[in-house]
């Protein structure tokens, strides 16, 4: 065998591995690349979404405890202000957000304040009296210019609020006053702190903004952008959905950037902000450019490796190539193969012997992409399924699948007394109470029903139309009202459960959570730990 010849081989054998490496590549790295960014980019999604389900939560409490404040008889016959003072510094000291309270005549004047701070002034031309004259107000975040020089600031930087009032009636329904409220927009700050917390190691240089829907201005992020207006290409703040993108970004850097969009909490319709978390590209995906690179290595050292051997191997190498070759194309069409091992020359045995590790290598590395995958869908404190494993399964299992004709129940549950557990025993004890809770319902279903915490103390339940959901659920009920003995602590909760029925033809299953959600505030609403089932005959006042 000539020199000439042995070159020739060894170049079309260095090809013939290039390509084979360039397919695996290919088919491996691209799917493996395109599902970590997903994760990506929902993980940042559901950021923000936590954070503006957070937000409008919060809003909610506040707007809630005004309202009661003002139904107090203390209020209604304001004969006694020092009464009415103490239960306004008592608002103030319980929940330090309120940066003032004050409660004014119908003229504007006003009677008594936290702190005595504007006690005699007349706000009668604030927004915070003239939008509560006949109904309650929610105000969007604004510098308040008299307050600010009148509380305490000690970082000097321009104090802002967001206003809550109420108009105050009299027992004959006549228009006596308004009680009024600034909280501090600081408390913001806290829960961006409580989302990110978690994401510290895992997500480098994420950041939060709040995007007011009034002129799109910035009203919480960096310094350099408070209020100022903020445009994204291709993000439209009015379509109040929640999703992600890549975008660039007014400073010419691209972001991967999710956004939620809130709609309010009950009662509270919210003020239509818009929270967007953003981490910069080359730092969101840079597991993903990793492992390009880490294959393309691989590639170019078999490659370099295979040449050689080509260079001392005779023609005999063409029909063992070829079976490799086959391999590889089953490969390529996603079809299980394994790379044959070729006896009868060392050379060749050694060689499809690499290749087979080289694609067991590849393998892993998908595997090990798929074991991330896994941990984005289950919650990290209880290891049950999430709200991103439940709309899987119900897209991936139970829509694609052939059950036509099918039907599931659907029961969506809520523990009673939990956030008394928070307040007495601590957050710790509340997440040992929840991973329990998750132990006991899943000891309570059948093994081939689906369980997922959507967060909180909410758990859904998916189970087949023909299981005895009856006694499935006096069971629930039956474990979750058995005490738990946690440290040093015996601990008693209930739960309440509402169920409706998904049939896969006909029934939008978004909504069929929506009507077993209501179901559970009927259940809520009769006297708690019991179930109520959703039908068609029941009226929203029901619920």
């Amino acid at each position: 065998m000539s020199i000439r010849l042995r070159a020739y081989f060894a170049i079309c054998f260095a090809i013939g591995v290039f390509i084979l490496t360039a397919i695996l590549s290919y088919a491996i790295g691209s799917f493996s690349t395109s599902v970590l960014k997903r994760e990506v980019g929902g993980s940042l999604s559901e950021v923000a979404y936590q954070m503006v389900d957070k937000l409008d939560y919060f809003m909610w409490s506040r707007y809630s405890e005004i309202q009661i404040l003002g139904e107090l008889e203390t209020f209604k016959n304001p004969e006694n202000p020092q009464e009415i003072q103490q239960i306004l510094n008592h608002l103030k000291t319980s929940i330090p957000s309120f940066s003032w309270v004050g409660f004014t005549n119908e003229k504007g004047q006003v009677l008594v304040a936290t702190d005595g701070i504007l006690k005699g002034a007349d706000i009668s031309e604030r927004p915070v009296f003239q939008n509560a004259l006949s109904k309650p107000f929610i105000g969007d975040v604004h510098d308040a210019v008299l307050l600010s020089k009148l509380l305490p600031n000690p970082t000097g930087e321009p104090l802002q609020f967001v206003d809550i009032s109420t108009p105050i009636m009299n027992n004959e329904n006549q228009f006596i006053g308004v009680l009024a409220a600034h909280f501090s927009w600081e408390w913001t700050e806290e829960i961006k702190k409580s989302i990110l917390e978690p994401l510290k190691g895992t997500r480098e240089d994420v950041e939060v903004f709040i995007v007011s829907k009034k002129d799109k201005t910035v009203i919480l992020g960096p310094k350099d952008l408070i209020g100022k207006p903020l445009k994204l290409e291709g993000i439209d703040f009015d379509m109040q959905k929640n999703s992600w993108d890549l975008v660039t970004w007014p400073d010419g850097n691209d972001y991967v950037t999710g956004f939620a969009y809130g709609t309010g909490y009950k009662d509270y319709n919210g003020l239509g902000w818009t929270v967007i978390v953003r981490q910069p590209e080359e730092l969101a995906f840079v597991d993903s450019k990793n492992l390009q690179r880490f294959i393309l290595t691989i590639g170019i050292i078999s490659s370099i490796i295979f040449a050689f051997i080509g260079w001392i191997v005779s023609s005999r190498i063409s029909k063992p190539l070829f079976n490799i070759e086959q391999a590889a194309r089953l490969l390529k069409t996603g079809k299980i193969a394994t790379i044959p091992v070729e006896t009868g020359i060392k050379d060749i045995e050694v060689l499809s012997s690499t290749l087979r590790e080289l694609v067991s290598e590849l393998t892993k590395t998908e595997s090990a992409l798929g074991k991330m995958q896994t941990i984005a869908h289950h919650d990290e404190l209880t290891g049950l399924p999430n709200r991103m494993a439940l709309n899987q399964y119900i897209q991936d299992f139970l829509m694609k699948e052939n059950r036509s004709g099918k039907s599931y129940m659907m029961l969506f549950m809520d523990l009673d007394g939990f956030k008394r557990v928070n307040d007495e025993y601590g957050h710790h004890m509340g997440d040992q109470l929840l991973i329990h809770v998750g132990q006991r319902i899943k000891e309570a279903i059948p093994d081939h029903a689906f369980l997922a915490r959507l967060g909180g103390d909410e758990f859904v339940i998916v189970l087949d139309s023909a299981d005895n959901h009856s006694e499935i659920v006096s069971t629930i009920i039956r474990n979750l009202n058995t005490p738990f003995n946690l440290s040093k602590y015996t601990i008693t909760i209930s739960c309440s459960i509402g169920g409706a029925l998904w049939s896969v033809d006909h029934s939008n299953p978004d909504h069929v959570l929506q009507l077993a959600d209501k179901a559970l505030y009927a259940s809520k609403n009769s006297g708690k730990n019991k179930v109520t089932y959703h039908n068609q005959n029941m009226k929203d006042s029901e619920y």
